[in-house]
């Protein structure tokens, strides 16, 4: 399995892009709980995870200073 593309993430709209956050934090919780009683078969699967909350996460803080910025810019017209 290939590690997920930022094209896919950067078309969801905010609403989906918490709830994948929140589905992928809770994800690394259950396998982080899974090393710990030595269930976890599939070790990649870490790497996989955080991949994808760390292109969700860039995706959401992108918005964000797009969103501050446009905030800002109408300010300054003003």
């Amino acid at each position: 399995m290939s590690l997920p593309k930022i094209d896919e993430v950067k078309n969801l709209s905010d609403e989906e892009l918490n709830e994948r956050i929140l589905a992928v934090k809770r994800q690394l919780f259950e396998l982080r709980m899974q090393k710990a009683t030595r269930q976890l078969e599939k070790s990649h699967q870490f790497k996989h995870a955080r991949h994808q909350l760390a292109q969700l996460m860039t995706v959401e803080r992108a918005r964000q200073i797009a969103a501050s910025s446009t905030t800002q810019s109408a300010t300054e017209q003003e």
